[in-house]
């Protein structure tokens, strides 16, 4: 069928991080792998919203009881951050650059933006909620395949980021909290894989044309929403690669698709009102050869149980997404519910699990299992009546649809059970932050990065290719500042310097050119003008940064007197030596001290 005939409703979300001070303190925008100074450990429950209901999302992570473990630093986190101090004022220079998207694509902008409170329980914020703004509503972006509108346009906090989990505690860490965010929704107007992943794109664009933005990896996410006919809207978060846009989209809509032809079948084999019960296994398992279970079983806390699905036999087997069976998608539920160890089920081949025969046999006899039954067995902490509880709920929702929910994406662009579809319950106001009046008088727009390509390619007659790399790179505003500040080198040198070689420092020597910092560029251009470097020897120079060996007293240049002083004495002490051999004993004694093209020149005149 076609997405046309399937109905398929598509929408994303892009959040891109903003460069300088965070949202509502002034601790720099740093991201940091340092280790912290300090931890602080805190529990978190759910609120009402301002309708006075508890949101469901919320609900559910409140239940996992979980203890968060926050790690910060004492020069680049401060008591916002901790929840120790109530929020200072909106950070205007974010709201400047929110303003200029906004105008960018023609929204309409609030005239009082209101800052509210949205709960969030899984540790991600200190607070229990994180701050966000409505900015804009409406606007139009346009493709290749049609319009497609933007629903609203916020201006909020990051959330921290996270570390590690166990089953009892969840570690962040405070640098990346409250770095500020745009948030952009589309409306579902996309009608394609492919239409999803140029709106992300061209989304993307704009951003990286704002000067307040941040480049590079992890500074942009996007999370897709899917629905087809009869399905519900589904959330896919975290959808990093824009090159598995269309995969993510598709593999959605197959999951829909499949889960909807098992709908019936569901509720006719397991009937009305679903009922599952358990039976402690751990006995039969005593000697297993199952490394994964007789593993959990030395953890005395560890049961193995079972529960029988009447006339499910072939059905857990069901291929959802590629790789993804209904049994899996059952488990992932179970275990984000309920936190189970690991779940086998009968449709598999058991014997990949080193199952001996006799075991399945007395599980078969235990359980009451006939030719047209399946079974589930499970490792799980306690009596396991929440997992009777999870697995039913699940089936039951399958039963009747594809229920709402947000779902994580993984690698390979097939996705897992995250949490229930929040809701507005989880929004109320901040009342610790005035009102805020946007105004769009002074707001300034931007060069858009396709115009600064086309004009880096007449003026400075850069190739296309790249004068596209130089526009979209994080170093766009430093090509310009050295371009300005140092008329006599060529932009294709500048260009090249900072695009070309830090490339091929990576794939060639397998460092990470990433490290290379702006002043280190600064730097570098500083004493090439100032002859104490020559261009030839650049990438020594720039590893030799990335290494932390940097010493301008190692590559200042010999005058010319000193370098034919030392040919001279080379050429003397080997008087037959050709001059292939010559020019290498050369090289390692001025190493990094002058070109190689001034010590040719200086040896072939001596010779």
């Amino acid at each position: 069928m076609s997405y046309k005939e399937l109905g398929l409703k598509c929408g994303i979300e892009i959040h891109q991080q903003l460069e300088g001070k965070k949202l509502f303190c002034n601790c720099p925008t740093l991201i940091r792998e340092d280790t912290h100074h300090f931890t602080l450990n805190r529990k978190l429950r759910a609120a009402a919203g301002e309708g006075g209901k508890v949101d469901i999302a919320a609900q559910q992570e409140q239940t996992r009881d979980k203890t968060f473990i926050y790690q910060g630093y004492q020069d680049t986190t401060c008591l916002v951050e901790t929840d120790s101090e109530p929020p200072h004022e909106i950070n205007q220079e974010s709201l400047y650059t929110t303003l200029q998207f906004c105008k960018l694509i023609k929204a309409n902008i609030s005239p009082i933006v209101q800052v509210m409170r949205k709960t969030v329980v899984d540790g991600s914020n200190t607070s229990g909620f994180q701050r966000t703004a409505l900015i804009s509503r409406g606007g139009v972006l346009e493709t290749s395949e049609g319009k497609v509108g933007i629903d609203n346009i916020s201006l909020e906090e990051d959330a921290c980021k996270i570390i590690k989990e166990t089953e009892e505690e969840k570690t962040y860490r405070l640098d990346r909290l409250g770095i500020p965010l745009i948030e952009i929704g589309t409306a579902p107007d996309i009608k394609s894989p492919e239409q999803c992943q140029e709106t992300a794109r061209k989304l993307g664009m704009l951003l990286r044309s704002l000067p307040g933005v941040k480049r590079g990896l992890g500074t942009i996410r996007q999370d897709v929403n899917v629905s087809i006919k009869g399905g519900a809207r589904i959330e896919v978060k975290g959808a990093q690669d824009l090159r598995q846009i269309p995969l993510l989209v598709k593999l959605e809509v197959k999951r829909q698709v499949e889960l909807l032809k098992l709908r019936k079948e569901i509720k006719k084999r397991l009937g009305k009102d679903i009922k599952l019960s358990i039976t402690n296994l751990t006995e039969t398992f005593k000697k297993t050869k199952c490394e994964f279970i007789k593993k959990a079983l030395k953890n005395k806390q560890f049961n193995v149980v079972g529960t029988k699905l009447s006339n499910f036999a072939g059905f857990l087997g069901k291929e959802i997404q590629p790789g993804k069976r209904l049994g899996k998608e059952l488990a992932e539920y179970a275990k984000v519910k309920t936190g189970i160890g690991g779940i086998i089920h009968s449709d598999e081949k058991l014997e990949k699990y080193l199952l001996r025969k006799s075991e399945i046999e007395a599980v078969k006899k235990k359980l009451k299992i006939k030719k047209d039954d399946a079974f589930i067995l499970l490792l799980i902490k306690g009596k396991g009546e929440n997992v009777t509880f999870a697995l039913t709920e699940r089936l039951q929702q399958f039963s009747k649809g594809i229920p709402k929910e947000v779902r994580k994406a993984n690698p390979d662009a097939t996705s897992s059970f995250l949490r229930p579809m929040p809701g507005a319950a989880r929004m109320y106001p901040e009342t610790d932050v005035p009102l805020i009046k946007p105004s769009t008088k002074n707001i300034e727009l931007p060069e858009l990065l396709e115009e600064k390509s086309k004009r880096y390619q007449k003026e400075f007659n850069l190739s296309q290719d790249l004068a596209n790399y130089v526009a979209k790179s994080a170093r766009v505003i430093l090509f310009e500042e050295l371009l300005k500040k140092y008329p006599k080198f060529k932009a294709n040198f500048i260009a090249d310097t900072l695009i070309s070689l830090p490339l091929e420092i990576k794939k060639k020597y397998n460092l990470d050119s990433e490290k290379l910092t702006e002043d280190n560029y600064r730097d570098l251009f500083k004493y090439l003008n100032q002859d104490k470097i020559h261009k030839d020897i650049l990438l020594d120079v720039l590893i030799d940064m990335i290494k932390g060996k940097f010493n301008i007293k190692n590559y200042e240049s010999l005058s010319t007197e000193d370098v034919h002083k030392t040919v001279k004495e080379i050429v003397k002490k080997n008087p037959h030596a050709p001059f292939g051999a010559l020019m290498g004993q050369c090289m390692k004694a001025l190493q990094g001290k002058v070109s190689g093209k001034i010590i040719s020149d200086e040896l072939k005149k001596l010779l």
